[in-house]
């Protein structure tokens, strides 16, 4: 194939989110890869440039040039990296297709070229592990709220009475007590104590007597008084995300002073519900009301006498009315395993993709070396020429009309220069190292969520999908982006081993030769 004659779309991309702040802008793309068509003697028809995020299909400049490029108008794409054309299994499934079909011939980005004889699986993880699932910011927000309070820190706002940490770095912001409203909130509960005083009278007397004020100096609302008297916070304990935690901040009352408030307010003497601990609660919603699904454990007693422990989900019915019916632990946690059968990748097969991988990766490192090496010594270029011009002002060679137009010029190639170096670098990450991860939670997840403990199961179900919905009993996981591609293939890698198994075919080449062959067949892999 004769790369320069065949025709090229340049499609450039950068949104508002936050995956993108490291990316080069649209015209910096843009003037870079034009150097490198007229380097690579690349014909390029038509410059495509778009602002929208690709985490979902519906992009309608990509959606314009695949069109295109399926009516034979282009036969290349040329783009800064792959991310910049996919971050979505629908159109990084689109785009392996069309290239492994030939309807693309070539896609070129700046660090590497993609052909249609190549090994699919590389494509696959830029597409799914290393571009988008393990850099989610949602993802790890999530994940440091949760260590935050493994930790014994309540991750959101601090309650009347406490304030939030302002100088330390976020997810270590700790919470102390308010100088100016802690003591005033203690007589609060002392006066609900003396059952006396109804939560609605308790708020007047503290907003129009004592002048209680929120940080932001406005009367704090009536229902934060009625929550802050069942908030289990003021006595040291809070839930969050579902499970219970220990706070390292000083309690307000005592757990005895919590009950009696809770006696009060119940009116009739009822104890503070005993919590219990559930793996999945906070993690899964009603698909039929939008509310989360909650949990309960219940003892029953057989008439032979034999005691029986159940633990059933069901719908916390916050939203109103809602028809769904309970379901068993054992039954939710059966179509959870069943979800890791289906992803599940013998160990042959993850040693073969992982050699696959670190080759390919030694390549790109290679290029991305020469890349960042090019960029800084033609940086440091820019920057020996800005001081050249500020000693020629300084002996009159340049008049100060020319010296501020060059140093213009000048200090705009620095910033591009900069803003080119932070992208390539920012290319140089642990993303191997993470898909290997992603491989070895595929072999290993079942059998650790078969025998682990309530953290470890409530973990793998987070890692393994989001949007977990439940109706009909049925559990809806959208699984993340890496198995997406992983759950089309693993069947097919699982017959191939199964068959190797039975003809003891022990030699490495004859294993990777038939993993090889698999991947030739599946180019959906892509997606």
């Amino acid at each position: 194939m004769e790369q320069n004659k065949i025709k090229y779309f340049l499609y450039v991309r950068k949104s508002s989110e936050a995956e993108d702040r490291q990316v080069a802008s649209i015209e910096s793309q843009v003037d870079e890869l034009q150097k490198l068509a007229q380097e690579q003697n690349f014909h390029v028809v038509k410059i495509f440039r778009e602002s929208k995020s690709a985490k979902a299909p519906g992009r309608p400049i990509y959606n314009e040039m695949m069109a295109r490029i399926k009516h034979g108008e282009a036969k290349g794409i040329l783009c800064w990296k792959l991310d910049r054309l996919a971050r979505n299994p629908i159109d990084g499934g689109e785009v392996a297709w069309v290239l492994q079909n030939n309807v693309i011939e070539h896609i070129q980005t700046y660090g590497r070229g993609y052909l249609p004889t190549d090994n699919v699986l590389m494509m696959s993880v830029e597409f799914g592990v290393a571009n988008q699932f393990i850099i989610d910011l949602k993802a790890n927000t999530k994940r440091g709220l949760r260590n935050k309070a493994k930790n014994g820190w309540l991750p959101t706002f601090a309650p009347l009475g406490y304030m939030n940490e302002k100088f330390a770095n976020q997810g270590e912001k700790r919470i102390f007590s308010d100088p100016d409203t802690f003591d005033l909130i203690r007589k609060c509960w002392d006066l609900l104590f003396t059952g006396n005083y109804s939560a609605q009278k308790i708020y007047n007397i503290a907003v129009d007597e004592w002048k209680v004020r929120t940080k932001t100096g406005k009367k704090p609302m009536l229902s934060k008084f009625y929550y802050m008297f069942r908030n289990t916070f003021y006595y040291g304990s809070f839930k969050y995300g579902g499970e219970w935690y220990q706070g390292k901040h000083t309690p307000m009352i005592t757990k005895g002073e919590f009950d009696i408030a809770q006696s009060i307010l119940n009116g009739k003497g009822k104890p503070h519900p005993k919590t219990h601990e559930f793996a999945f609660t906070g993690l899964i919603r009603c698909e039929e009301c939008g509310s989360m699904i909650t949990a309960e454990e219940k003892n029953k007693t057989q008439k032979n006498g034999n005691k029986h422990y159940y633990v059933y989900y069901h719908c916390g019915k916050r939203k109103g009315v809602c028809n769904q019916k309970t379901i068993r632990l054992e039954k939710l946690e059966e179509q959870i395993n069943q979800q890791l059968e289906q992803i599940y990748l013998p160990n042959e097969f993850i040693e073969w993709a992982m050699n696959v991988l670190r080759t390919e990766n030694e390549k790109e490192s290679k290029s991305r070396n020469k890349i960042l090496d090019a960029q800084q010594k033609e940086y440091g270029t820019i920057v020996k020429k800005i001081d050249g011009i500020i000693d020629m002002r300084a002996t009159g060679e340049l008049t100060e009309e020319e010296f501020f137009h060059k140093k213009k010029e000048l200090c705009k190639e620095k910033l591009r220069f900069q803003e080119l170096l932070k992208d390539t670098d920012h290319r140089v990450d642990d993303w191997l190292e993470k898909a290997e991860d992603v491989f070895h939670f595929t072999h290993d997840a079942k059998k650790r969520f078969e025998h682990g403990s309530l953290e470890i199961k409530r973990e793998i179900l987070h890692f393994l999908g989001s949007n977990l919905s439940l109706k009909d009993n049925i559990l809806h996981i959208e699984l993340q982006k890496p198995f997406m591609p992983i759950s089309v293939v693993a069947p097919s890698v699982r017959k191939v081993h199964e068959r190797l198994e039975l003809l003891n075919l022990g030699s490495g080449e004859r294993i990777n030769e038939k993993f090889e062959q698999l991947y030739a067949r599946i180019p959906q892999m892509g997606g």
